[in-house]
């Protein structure tokens, strides 16, 4: 993995038939193009700034072969995609 991914994007939510997870979302992180890659982040924390306050979460699986993952944060995240997540630690 390379040193410089830190910083994400929100590019789905978990959904399913008729409902969408608002905690569940689909990140792809800048940088990286496979699940090998992707792979390493699983069990990372991530933070997602919106406004004035901070939402955490945690990198908890893979999502399909193209480096995206799936991220669990505690509280829900606004609806809206493309919101930035970085990673703390």
């Amino acid at each position: 993995m390379p040193e410089a991914v830190v910083e994400g994007v929100v590019v789905s939510f978990r959904t399913g038939p008729k409902t969408q997870s608002s905690n569940e979302c689909i990140i792809q992180f800048l940088g990286i193009k496979s699940s090998g890659e992707a792979g390493r982040l699983i069990g990372r924390k991530v933070v997602c700034e919106i406004g004035k306050g901070t939402v955490r979460g945690k990198v908890v699986a893979l999502h399909g072969r193209k480096g995206l993952v799936r991220a669990r944060f505690r509280k829900g995240l606004p609806g809206q995609v493309g919101v930035r997540v970085r990673i703390v630690g």
